[in-house]
């Protein structure tokens, strides 16, 4: 189980022929997060630098549980090809539209409707594991573009503002996602 603070050209490219990755939070008390995320949202900046575009969805844990603690673990399988398990450690910050850098960050994605942050992770470990209990699960569909994207395009924008207020400022634990602060 190879480890170091740092991805490696190899793992880059793993990376980079995923279609899914998971990403886990937890603030000190309350309940651990664990997320599916797709789409073209995941940048590797260096190798011990990534940002991913989060997507609106029904909760936004995520952002809950950073203000709370800085921690974040992406995990990646191989689904497709040789067995393979990564995860990547580290902490991270929150990036929102309002915020200075955001124009900058967000110029790396493409425009897709419900953008809500940014999560930008600094690297302090990665791990490999040999993936072998993971199944082989050959792609069929992108969702995003026939379901998620189209929902949140046909909101329009206050559409997309008054749901984040109904069901994106708090977590489940109650924690404030900072989504509205100034």
């Amino acid at each position: 189980m190879p480890t170091g603070p740092k991805l490696n050209r190899s793992l880059r490219a793993f990376i980079e022929r995923q279609r899914l990755f998971f990403v886990a939070t937890a603030a000190p008390e309350g309940r651990v997060n664990l997320s599916p995320k797709g789409a073209d949202s995941l940048r590797i900046i260096s190798d011990t630098h990534i940002r991913w575009l989060n997507l609106s969805g029904s909760g936004n844990e995520t952002a809950g549980h950073l203000r709370k603690a800085d921690r974040m673990t992406l995990m990646f399988c191989a689904f497709e090809g040789d067995a393979l398990i990564l995860r990547v450690y580290g902490t991270a910050s929150t990036l929102h539209p309002r915020d200075v850098g955001w124009s900058e960050a967000a110029a790396e994605f493409p425009e897709m409707a419900g953008t809500r942050q940014i999560f930008d992770m600094r690297i302090d470990l990665v791990q490999t594991s040999c993936g072998t209990g993971v199944p082989l699960m050959p792609f069929e569909a992108d969702r995003v573009h026939t379901e998620l994207l189209p929902f949140y395009a046909e909101m329009g924008e206050d559409g997309v503002q008054d749901y984040w207020q109904r069901k994106n400022t708090e977590t489940i634990d109650g924690y404030p996602t900072g989504l509205f602060e100034e």
